[in-house]
C-alpha cells in the first residue's frame, strides 16, 4: 500500500473528520469566549477593581530605573514581567468560570430532553391477539 493510499485511509475515517471538525469549532467557540471575557465580563471587574491592570508590574534585571514596563522595553532591559502572568492567569480563570457555566447550562438542558417522557412502548403481538379476542368475545 503506498503512501498517499495510507493518507487517504486516515483522513477519511471518522475520528479524523470529526477531530477536523471539533478543532475548527472550538477555535470559533474560542473567539467567542474571548470577546465575551474581554468585552462583557471585564469591564464591569474592572470597573469593580478600580480599573487594576496588573500588566504594567514588572522587576527589572538590568541596569538603570525604568518608571514603566514600556520604558524598560524600549531600552531593551532585561525584565521579569510577573504582572502579565498574573493578568494571564486572572484572564484564565474568567475564561475557565465563563465556560464552566455555559457547559453547565448546557448539561442542564440536556438533562431536561432527557427528562421529557417519551412515548409508551408498543403492546407486544401477545397483547395485541389478546386484546383481539378479547374485544372478539365480547361481540
Amino acid at each position: 500500500m503506498g503512501m498517499m493510499q495510507e493518507f487517504k485511509d486516515f483522513a477519511i475515517k471518522g475520528n479524523a473528520v470529526d477531530m477536523a471538525v471539533g478543532i475548527i469549532i472550538g477555535a470559533a467557540f474560542g473567539k467567542v469566549v474571548s470577546s465575551l471575557v474581554k468585552d462583557i465580563i471585564m469591564p464591569p471587574i474592572g470597573k469593580i477593581m478600580g480599573g487594576v491592570d496588573f500588566t504594567g508590574l514588572f522587576i527589572n534585571l538590568g541596569e538603570g530605573t525604568f518608571a514603566t514596563l514600556e520604558e524598560a522595553s524600549k531600552a531593551g532591559a532585561p525584565t521579569l514581567n510577573y504582572g502579565n502572568f498574573i493578568q494571564i492567569v486572572i484572564d484564565f480563570l474568567i475564561v475557565a468560570f465563563a465556560i464552566f457555566m455555559v457547559v453547565k447550562a448546557m448539561n442542564k438542558m440536556k438533562k431536561k430532553e432527557e427528562e421529557a417522557p417519551a412515548e409508551p412502548p408498543k403492546p407486544s403481538e401477545e397483547v395485541l391477539l389478546l386484546q383481539e379476542i378479547r374485544d372478539s368475545l365480547k361481540k
